[in-house]
């Protein structure tokens, strides 16, 4: 910069820290107080504002990375893939519960997970099941998601097919599955207990559509942790995070339409 130009130092810094962050991918506070040479503390409030003012996002271990903000400038953003954006909040998830967290697509009637993060401070875990399909009315990021879309347009994908069999050749109670449905609409948040696994339940909250994708959260673990007080701890979880990912991509964030098929 030209001597004869003034440089507001704030603002400078700023810059600077968004910088670093895009070579990086994330930063943290000693990263940014070491490259811009003050003191933690002052990184630290430009780290808080850029988070406040959406350009950043604070994931686990107090990492910060580009926010939805950080990605509207230029005319042709590279946008990072879905699952790498949600990674800190998939992360925050995993802080709060230490239990598997896994991210899941809705894909017709069938979920596949696209994302996960394996607790590893349990004498008993759950391992990931990245790239695994699963029936989405027993899977509980499969009916978070489904409770998201109108009745008519449950029935239709599980409409018979012309051989006279639903979809994936299951046979279940679409009145029940209504009902269940309903349940998780008014609650928030979805079950599943043994239905996908022997000796496995998992809570799931619907992030919405996403980036063209209609997404959700879950957290699995052995039935044998599993208690009322542990219910309402990870569905307390789920619902903090699920605020705070629809609030991070609210610009993107598109409400199911009646007609989504």
């Amino acid at each position: 910069m030209s001597k004869s130009i003034p440089r507001i130092e704030a603002i400078h810094r700023a810059l600077q820290v968004l910088k670093l962050m895009a070579s990086q991918g994330s930063v943290n506070v000693t990263e940014v107080a070491e490259h811009l040479e003050v003191n933690p503390s002052t990184a630290s409030r430009i780290l808080t504002t850029i988070e406040a003012d959406g350009f950043a996002v604070r994931g686990a271990k107090r990492r910060y990375f580009p926010g939805t903000n950080a990605l509207h400038f230029g005319r042709a953003p590279e946008v990072p893939a879905l699952h790498d954006r949600l990674r800190p909040h998939l992360e925050r998830l995993s802080s709060l519960v230490h239990e598997t967290v896994h991210v899941a697509k809705l894909v017709g009637t069938t979920v596949h997970h696209s994302d996960a993060i394996a607790a590893t401070d349990r004498a008993l875990v759950l391992t990931s099941r990245i790239g695994k399909r699963l029936p989405a009315h027993l899977a509980s990021s499969g009916k978070a998601m489904l409770a998201d879309l109108a009745p008519a347009v449950v029935n239709a994908r599980y409409a018979p097919t012309a051989q006279g069999a639903t979809p994936q050749a299951v046979a279940f109670n679409l009145a029940q599955l209504h009902h269940e449905l309903d349940d998780i609409r008014r609650q928030g948040y979805a079950i599943n207990v043994e239905a996908t696994e022997k000796g496995l339940v998992a809570l799931a909250t619907s992030l919405g559509h996403i980036g063209g994708e209609h997404v959700a959260f879950s957290v699995a673990l052995p039935l044998a942790r599993y208690s009322t007080v542990t219910r309402q701890e990870i569905a307390d979880a789920l619902l903090t995070v699920q605020h705070e990912v629809r609030e991070a991509f609210s610009w993107e964030d598109q409400p199911p339409r009646s007609d989504m098929l």
